[in-house]
C-alpha cells in the first residue's frame, strides 16, 4: 500500500527527532486502525444481533477516535512537545489493546470483527514500538 506519509516526513524542512521511517510506518498503521475501527462499528449496526455489539461498537468508536487524534498530532513537528506524544501513543495502545480484545472476542461469528482485532493488535504495536523508540 502506497501513502503520502513517507514522503512528506521525508520532505518536512527541519529535524525531527524520531526515526522518519518508524514514525510513518506508526502514523500508518493509526490511521488503518481508525478506518477500521470505523467500518467495523458501522458493520456491527448493521447485524441482526447488534444488541449483542454494542459495546464492540462504543469500542471501536473510541479507538478510532484516538487513533484519528494521535495520527494527527504525530503528523505535526513544529513546536513538538514529546510528552504530548507518549502520552496519546500510551493511551492509543492502550485503546487498541481493548478493543482488539472486544473484537476477537466476536471474530468467530463476524468477519468485520477480525479483521479489526488484527488491525488493532498491529496498531497496538506500532505503538509501543515508537514508544520504545522515544525512551
Amino acid at each position: 500500500m502506497t501513502t503520502t506519509t513517507m514522503p512528506m516526513m521525508d520532505s518536512y524542512p527541519a529535524e525531527i527527532n524520531l526515526d522518519r521511517a518508524k514514525l510513518a510506518s506508526t502514523i500508518d498503521a493509526l490511521i488503518a486502525c481508525e478506518e477500521a475501527c470505523t467500518a467495523c462499528a458501522d458493520a456491527c449496526l448493521s447485524e441482526s444481533s447488534v444488541a449483542e455489539l454494542t459495546k464492540c461498537v462504543r469500542t471501536n468508536m473510541d479507538c478510532a477516535d484516538i487513533c484519528g487524534a494521535t495520527a494527527r498530532v504525530l503528523s505535526r513537528h513544529t513546536g513538538y512537545d514529546a510528552n504530548i506524544s507518549r502520552s496519546l501513543l500510551e493511551a492509543c495502545a492502550t485503546v487498541c489493546k481493548s478493543c482488539g480484545d472486544e473484537c476477537d472476542s466476536h471474530a468467530e461469528m463476524h468477519e468485520h470483527c477480525r479483521i479489526c482485532a488484527q488491525a488493532c493488535r498491529a496498531c497496538e504495536q506500532a505503538c509501543r514500538d515508537l514508544l520504545t523508540a522515544m525512551s
